[in-house]
């Protein structure tokens, strides 16, 4: 009987011997995780591979018959996540909000500037962000920050000047707007964002503030409609340009 046993495990060790992956086998999955993308198919494959290097475990002998059994090995969890693509962290990250310029009683001083005037009716909207070199904040008719605005000032300082006056130079070789003069002071007056469709735009006015320094005075294009007309719009824009002055 242990003679039996002997040969048997002769047989078996050299039939196991036969039972491996082919050479190419791992650089072939590589390449059609490539292709596939899927982590799905490289489970299989992976699986497969297992299934393949499958060895003996143990051997029964009944009277008159000799059996052999073969099972494989439990195949690792491991296999399939190293041979698939990473995992992806889909989580949004948590947004922070902007900072902000703080408690502006009535709105009328801002950061570096004080406005004059604005037209009657207005309040400060409990909003405003603040950039560092650009700071910005409105006014609309009940001082909700969740509200529409009707009027908004932004203001840019330093390195932030240039993209002002980069978009004015794209106005005025479009034709679009046209120079105005406020005081010793020069603006820029042009309607931005009219659609192809004929929509109504912002009527927007840049003021040039000093060197350093340039104001962007917008109206929404709801708030346009109380007035009669473009004329009286513009109006309203310059007389708040005339009373937007530093405060540093």
């Amino acid at each position: 009987m242990p003679m039996l046993e002997d040969q048997l495990r002769q047989i078996m060790a050299e039939e196991t011997a036969r039972l491996h992956a082919a050479p190419d086998l791992v650089e072939r999955v590589v390449r059609s995780s490539r292709r596939k993308r899927t982590r799905g198919r490289i489970a299989t494959v992976a699986t497969s591979l297992a299934v393949a290097a499958a060895v003996p475990l143990y051997l029964t002998a009944a009277p008159g018959a000799v059996q052999t059994s073969v099972v494989s090995e439990t195949p690792d969890p491991s296999a399939s996540e190293t041979l698939g693509p990473p995992a992806i962290d889909d989580t949004p990250a948590p947004r922070s909000e902007p900072a902000n310029l703080g408690d502006l009683g009535d709105g009328k001083a801002f950061k570096h500037v004080r406005v004059g005037y604005l037209p009657d009716g207005l309040r400060w909207s409990h909003w405003s962000v603040d950039f560092g070199d650009r700071y910005t904040t409105s006014w609309n008719y009940d001082g909700d920050k969740e509200g529409f605005y009707c009027v908004q000032i932004y203001v840019y300082e330093g390195e932030a000047v240039q993209e002002v006056d980069d978009r004015v130079q794209a106005h005025r070789d479009e034709g679009e707007g046209e120079e105005v003069t406020i005081g010793d002071r020069t603006g820029y007056a042009v309607v931005e964002g009219v659609g192809e469709d004929g929509m109504k735009g912002t009527p927007t006015l840049f003021l040039n503030m000093g060197e350093q320094r340039r104001a962007e005075i917008m109206f929404s294009p709801v708030y346009v409609k109380k007035f009669p007309n473009a004329k009286a719009v513009n109006r309203e824009l310059i007389k708040i340009a005339e009373g937007l002055t530093a405060d540093d």
